[in-house]
């Protein structure tokens, strides 16, 4: 039994102590008035209004105000949910753990990233290398950044001799950044600080300066104007940003939404890759010993992902998916290195290839129904070892320098805090680094893979974790999560938020939607442009599944899902508004006409297709688009949509209008709230004390929706 479990706070459980057949009465409701304008957009000649449109103004006084008024709004209600504070006080101590990365060597020190419990953000600790960790002293403490906690540390990197270290901030969450350097012996700052940097890493050429990306800055709002030209620059430390130098990008004859440079840790060549979505793109290569060289093709088009992973001189290993939808490594040199010339090191398997580097060998993890196997390969391709993983469950940090002995690598699950772990290259043994000393009985709960059928019978996998014993009476209250698109894969991870969720009796389910990476590049493009129905289709499964095998019903179901998954939340409530009773759309592209009309959206297209296409994809995106598809007369699920006043990858604007069209056609009593953060972007930026609060009010809205009036003690529906 575990002792956190019981006494007030209980968190626990979610049944008895109530008529499961009587809905608790909604808290009485008035949402804020919206004003309608009469504007209409012409696609294909077909008319469609958008009387919200003035929302989209970031920067208008009436969008602030009509901010202000509806959380207001969502605040009245949430603060009369009475066990509100019993899910923030016990979250505050699940949180309240210390949590510490793998160590990591850079010049004279050893690093490491640190939270005592309930900092706002991490904090940098270093100690002379070959010392003790007991010799620690902060290095660098983004806590110091802001006073709110709402500025935090972005990309960090080090010179090769680690004298260096140029860091990136964040202010309010936004995707604009900020770059700093600093000395490390003296920790005094070098040089001007970098502005208006964006969707950017920092590679050092030496210690003169640094590769960096961005766009210009956008005419209008720096939160939601169009920034689709992105171009890499040089910065020579001890000149103004003004003089930076454009190596890439920001020619009239080629647009690229997306540019990064990396230089190659022998510092013989710079590597570029060009994208115009987020899907695909070029390849390109150059010495970096002579001034004058040529940039070299690796790759001319659009249509794979390639990036190198390790050279020897002209060597090059490349990881691709040509010819490859799982990936593979191929092996070229840099005198003639186009496709033609490839020669594979790794082939393709039937599972997708994610690898890295270290101590001269290759780990190429494999995903293997969304769960992870590491093989350990020469360069050769001879394969030495499959590494022996502590149990089932997500990897991560299988990485090293070349020079390296030893690596760290982190293990996790569902019910498993991240654990690190030190590997000994050459025997390839593990031995457990640091647990973290959690108050989570993770023994008392357990995760399970299922595959259920979608619509058209593809089988697709769902973990569902839960406490050990709880009866499958129909009556638990369940999350079901999803995102389905951008090749992202939903592995297993440990979440606080997700523990404290299981503690009060919850179920958490997540399926691994088409859409996604977890079966490699078909898996993607079978939920794009024209399949993106298949994303929506395999969630509503996913619901009916857990609701036919006794799981939950649809009073005790919430569906939860953010950015792409706030769309598959949002198209899933519109389509399929039986399905659940609550729903939890965050940062969500809920207006699929516009959504490249802001920021970085247009190089979204590889997924969603754009309106402007051709009347086909109009029709389509139409045909599903959340904002398009609210209907008068509906009864849909109680929502509450959250999202951030500084998230410019997901402009809020996809949120407001919404909840504005959602307000004005729901007709059942649910609620329909939204939940505006302040000086918070699409996930960064939020403080610790603003995470703990949002988690709050979502667990609360939902339990409360689901018909709980208190948090009875979830020992009672368990059999001990």
């Amino acid at each position: 039994m575990n002792k956190y479990l019981i006494g007030a706070v209980a968190l626990a459980a979610l049944t008895s102590c109530k008529n499961d057949q009587e809905k608790t009465q909604s808290l009485a409701m008035k949402y804020p008035d919206t004003k309608k304008v009469d504007t209409v957009d012409v696609y294909h000649g077909v008319e469609v209004a958008d009387p919200y449109r003035w929302l989209e103004d970031d920067r208008s006084e009436e969008t602030e105000a009509w901010v202000k008024a509806q959380n207001e709004v969502t605040q009245n209600y949430l603060s009369q949910i009475s066990f509100r504070e019993s899910i923030k006080k016990r979250l505050t101590e699940l949180w309240n753990y210390e949590k510490i990365g793998t160590p990591f060597d850079e010049g004279d020190f050893t690093y490491f990233y640190k939270n005592d419990g309930l900092q706002n953000q991490y904090v940098i600790y270093r100690y002379p290398k070959g010392g003790d960790e007991d010799q620690a002293e902060v290095f660098l403490d983004p806590n110091t950044f802001s006073e709110k906690g709402t500025t935090s540390l972005g990309g960090a990197s080090f010179t090769e001799d680690g004298s260096l270290f140029a860091y990136s901030i964040s202010e309010g969450g936004s995707d604009w950044r900020k770059i700093i350097v600093l000395d490390t012996k003296t920790m005094e700052k070098v040089g001007d600080t970098l502005k208006d940097v964006k969707f950017s890493g920092m590679s050092w050429k030496g210690n003169d300066g640094f590769f960096y990306s961005s766009y210009d800055k956008p005419k209008g709002s720096e939160l939601s104007a169009m920034t689709d030209q992105h171009k890499l620059y040089y910065h020579k430390l001890g000149t103004s940003q003004s003089q930076d130098q454009v190596i890439f990008g920001g020619t009239p004859d080629q647009k690229y939404r997306y540019v990064g440079g990396r230089v190659t840790n022998d510092q013989k060549y710079l590597v570029i890759s060009a994208s115009t979505s987020t899907n695909g793109g070029k390849l390109f290569i150059k010495e970096l010993d002579r001034p004058d060289a040529p940039l070299v093709t690796i790759l001319d088009n659009f249509d794979t992902n390639t990036y190198l992973i390790h050279n020897e001189g002209s060597k090059l290993w490349l990881v691709t998916d040509y010819e490859a939808p799982n990936k593979k490594i191929v092996i070229t040199d840099f005198s003639n290195p186009t496709q033609e010339n490839w020669k594979d090191v790794i082939p393709e398997t039937e599972h997708v290839l994610s690898p890295s580097t270290g101590g001269g060998y290759i780990f190429a993890e494999y995903m293997v129904d969304a769960v992870s196997q590491v093989k350990q390969f020469q360069y050769d391709g001879e394969l030495v070892r499959e590494v022996e993983l502590p149990g089932v469950g997500n990897v991560g940090g299988f990485g090293a320098k070349e020079e390296d002995e030893t690596l760290y690598y982190s293990f996790t699950n569902y019910t498993t805090p991240g654990s690190s772990y030190l590997y000994d290259i050459e025997k390839g043994t593990s031995e457990l680094f640091r647990k973290p000393a959690i108050k989570f009985d993770s023994d008392a709960y357990e995760s399970k893979q299922i595959f259920y059928t979608s619509k058209d019978g593809t089988q697709i996998p769902m973990i569902i974790s839960h406490k050990r014993g709880l009866p499958l009476d129909g009556k638990n209250p369940t999350i079901l999560y999803g995102y389905g698109g951008f090749n992202i894969s939903l592995n297993p991870s440990f979440s606080v938020t997700r523990a404290a969720w299981m503690e009060m009796g919850g179920v958490y389910a997540v399926a691994n939607l088409r859409g996604g990476g977890e079966y490699g590049k078909k898996w993607h493009d079978a939920g794009t442009k024209t399949d993106k129905q298949n994303v929506f289709d395999d969630f509503i499964a996913a619901g009916e599944w857990l609701k036919d095998n006794q799981y939950t019903d649809t009073q005790h179901l919430a569906i939860q899902g953010g950015s792409n998954g706030g769309l598959l939340v949002g198209a899933t409530m519109t389509q399929r508004p039986d399905l659940a009773g609550v729903a939890f759309p965050a940062v969500g592209v809920l207006d699929m006409l516009r959504y490249n009309k802001f920021t970085a959206g247009a190089g979204w297209a590889y997924d969603y297709g754009t309106a402007e296409e051709g009347k086909e994809m109009f029709e389509y995106l139409r045909g599903y688009s959340p904002l398009h598809n609210i209907k008068s007369g509906i009864e849909y699920p109680a929502t509450l949509i959250t999202t951030g006043d500084h998230d410019d990858r997901v402009v809020p604007a996809h949120s407001f209008k919404f909840a504005a069209e959602l307000q004005s056609k729901q007709s059942g009593d649910q609620p329909t709230l939204i939940r505006i953060e302040t000086d918070a972007g699409h996930g960064a930026g939020k403080s610790t004390e603003q995470q703990i609060q949002e988690w709050t009010d979502i667990y609360g809205f939902g339990l409360y929706n689901m018909g709980y009036n208190q948090l009875p003690d979830v020992n009672k529906r368990i059999k001990m």
